[in-house]
């Protein structure tokens, strides 16, 4: 899901910088308040770079990551994974891809936005509202989130420098249907595996896992 550093115009960079910056302190109010959460955004960002650096291939335009989006969303909740993703990127830049550095607000709102978008419809009722988690909640959460994904990296190729044809961008989004029908699978074990360690020290401070309600 990453967008070539030059392809896009400096000026719809500094948008996006204004943009990217502007959600994070948003929600950056809300994880102070809560020290666990920093706690958890900093798992999320770790286990995030982990996750993008440990797979990724060239698909058309773009990339295709392995992002482990809704494993880290719910198990450690929707502040610390929406920071933890922009930081996350941020460590993966530093680390790994410094030539990605310059693109980092444009890559953490081709994240952030669907995240955003899938949490106040489908995934806070999950969260809030004594629902249980199903492998259909799961995939419908997975199918949204990268459908979004795969929308923002169209909107970036749409504005960018480059023309991008539509059956480029169609096989790039199409090539997460993969993670749409795989991850759900690892999301569930991950759940399964920290409710069955639920009121562990490590567990209680590292995840938030005590909401929700799996399904037998």
């Amino acid at each position: 899901m990453h967008i070539e550093p030059g392809i896009i115009a400096q000026a719809k960079v500094m948008a996006a910088n204004v943009g990217a910056t502007g959600l994070l302190l948003a929600y950056a109010r809300d994880l102070i308040k809560n020290p666990a959460d920093i706690v958890r955004m900093l798992v999320a960002a770790v286990f995030f770079s982990l996750f993008m650096q440990g797979f990724h291939v060239k698909v058309g335009p773009s990339e295709l990551h392995f992002v482990g989006a809704m494993i880290i969303y719910l198990t450690l909740g929707f502040v610390p994974t929406l920071i933890g993703f922009a930081v996350g990127l941020l460590l993966q830049g530093v680390l790994f891809e410094p030539l990605d550095l310059p693109h980092l607000a444009v890559n953490s709102l081709s994240l952030i936005v669907p995240l955003i978008a899938v949490h106040y419809t489908l995934g806070r009722k999950l969260r809030e509202q004594d629902a249980v988690i199903t492998w259909k909640s799961i995939l419908k959460l997975d199918a949204m989130y990268y459908s979004g994904v795969t929308a923002m990296v169209g909107f970036w190729l749409a504005i960018s420098n480059v023309a991008t044809s539509f059956t480029a961008w169609a096989t790039f989004a199409s090539s997460y249907l993969v993670l749409v029908a795989c991850e759900p699978l690892l999301t569930y074990s991950a759940l399964r595996l920290l409710k069955r360690h639920e009121g562990s020290k490590i567990v209680d401070l590292c995840f938030a896992v005590k909401p929700l309600k799996l399904a037998n």
